[in-house]
């Protein structure tokens, strides 16, 4: 008996890590339409599909786009706007109709998994908060009246001027004038294992306080860390920051295992003269690191390797949008569909799509550790690089090419110069706080070759590195394991629902 229970328990236990590794976070898209400029549904939807995107998410049920995500095998999140809250808070039959009319007759060849009922209802002219769980409430009964309440979860969506307070983070605190909004609404999301939905925009706290918060912090591409006094926790980025003072904020009220999904999080690619930061390259940057920090379940600070899925706002820029020119211009792809500048959603780099080729530019410049940078710089930088910063440090272990000489300015330089050349080489990507200096002289010595751009930047040996972390002392087998399953299950496909 004793061996037999030992031949269940194994596979068992198999099946239990595959389960929590290879189910990581996700990254969607945000398919806004406030435009009259924009392609077809039917032309959208292929776009998607060419760029591999796995997750969209809509503000509304429009029947056009419901018919053109069918079968298409991408995941749907679609919305109630806030200008019908009162029509699906007052009448349990006006939902009924919604979903019979507008919901079932695609479902399930259009694959719907969220319903947000209402948006960023603080932010609203209009007093409708009151409306929202009422609303909520409504939908998800017509959903278990079908089936459908445990496959279609329900929830809302909110800003972060639901909260009091920021920061510190651990000081993260909800305003009490939305308590009798909240409270309800946060029971709802408990009892129905539904997401509590936030849109965080790093671009917003940099763009309103610049003389507070720097650039490379907002885009993550900072190394000088911000210190909660209160915790001793460490940001290097103000979307863990934002991130964590929601943590902290439910964790005050009790709700300490409700799951947090970031429903919309970008940086615009142009702005008026004043938003100097609003920039194709800022966006690219802000992006990119935004999609590393998900797929790689880096967590925050408080919450360390955390799966958090995102939406990147958005899709295209939205020429009817009012305010600011940064409103209009989140945008990933023009309304040609060509690419406003290159993003590749798995985390893998710039990926041109019709090659597959890495796209960087060949400008014969590396980048490298600073003589004049401090030892606890370097080591800070350094291991950023090779942990969040996705870089495959395997060449500066014993026994590889590149951990001879064994100080720690060379293999700073080795990092930082793979960093520089995967992220784009620009200026941002060598900047590591000012440890990082650009050079036209190229580093490389013996067997050790510091990679170029254009060069091929990912072995199979990255490919492990992206995957997982670089391992810290006192976890190799552990990290070796995660690496070893990670593997299998891209090689084998392993999907756990």
């Amino acid at each position: 008996m004793e061996g037999r229970s030992l031949m269940v328990a194994v596979p068992l236990l198999i099946l239990t890590l595959f389960s929590e590794l290879c189910n990581g976070g996700y990254v969607g898209v945000c398919y806004g339409r406030n435009a009259d400029d924009l392609p077809t549904p039917d032309k959208v939807a292929q776009l998607v599909k060419l760029h591999d995107i796995k997750y969209v998410r809509i503000y509304d049920s429009n029947i056009q786009v419901l018919k053109a995500f069918a079968n298409t095998g991408v995941e749907l999140m679609i919305g109630v706007p806030n200008s019908d809250l009162l029509a699906f808070s007052q009448y349990q039959s006006n939902v009924d109709t919604w979903l019979k009319n507008s919901i079932l007759p695609y479902y399930p060849a259009t694959m719907i998994t969220h319903v947000t009922v209402g948006a960023e209802v603080t932010e609203s002219s209009d007093n409708v908060t009151s409306l929202v769980v009422p609303a909520m409430v409504k939908v998800h009964y017509a959903l278990k009246k079908v089936g459908l309440h445990k496959r279609i979860k329900v929830s809302s969506t909110h800003s972060l001027g639901v909260m009091s307070r920021s920061f510190p983070p651990s000081a993260g605190a909800f305003n009490s004038k939305y308590a009798s909004f909240l409270k309800p609404l946060l029971e709802f999301l408990v009892e129905n294992q539904s997401p509590f939905m936030v849109d965080l925009y790093p671009y917003y706290a940099y763009r309103d306080s610049s003389s507070n918060v720097s650039l490379d912090y907002a885009l993550f591409s900072s190394t000088q860390g911000v210190i909660d006094p209160n915790t001793g926790l460490v940001y290097t980025n103000m979307y863990d920051a934002q991130l964590d003072a929601i943590y902290f904020a439910l964790m005050g009220l009790n709700y300490k295992t409700l799951k947090i999904m970031v429903t919309e999080s970008g940086w615009p690619n142009k702005g008026s003269p004043k938003e100097t930061a609003a920039t194709p390259d800022n966006a690219q940057t802000y992006n990119t690191n935004l999609i590393r920090h998900v797929i790689n379940d880096t967590g925050t600070p408080a919450k360390p390797g955390e799966e958090i899925d995102v939406y990147i706002f958005s899709l295209f820029n939205e020429n009817r949008k009012p305010g600011l020119d940064s409103e209009r211009n989140w945008g990933l792809f023009y309304p040609d569909q060509t690419s406003i500048y290159s993003l590749d959603l798995t985390g893998r780099g710039n990926v041109d799509v019709v090659t597959g080729e890495n796209v960087t530019s060949t400008n014969g410049t590396w980048c490298i550790a600073s003589s004049n940078a401090s030892e606890l710089d370097l080591q800070s930088a350094l291991n950023w690089a090779c942990g969040p910063g996705n870089v495959d440090c395997s060449a500066i272990q014993p026994s590889q090419p590149c951990y001879q000489p064994d100080t720690l300015i060379s293999h700073a330089s080795f990092a930082f110069n793979s960093y520089y050349q995967q992220n784009g080489a620009t200026d941002v990507a060598c900047s590591f706080g000012g440890a990082g200096m650009r050079t036209d002289k190229n580093p490389s010595y013996e067997n050790c070759i510091y990679p170029t751009s254009g060069s091929k930047l990912r072995t199979a040996n990255s490919t492990i590195a992206a995957l997982s972390p670089m391992p810290q002392s006192g976890s190799p087998p552990t990290r070796a394991l995660e690496a070893l399953l990670l593997v299998l299950c891209l090689l084998f496909g392993l999907v756990i629902p």
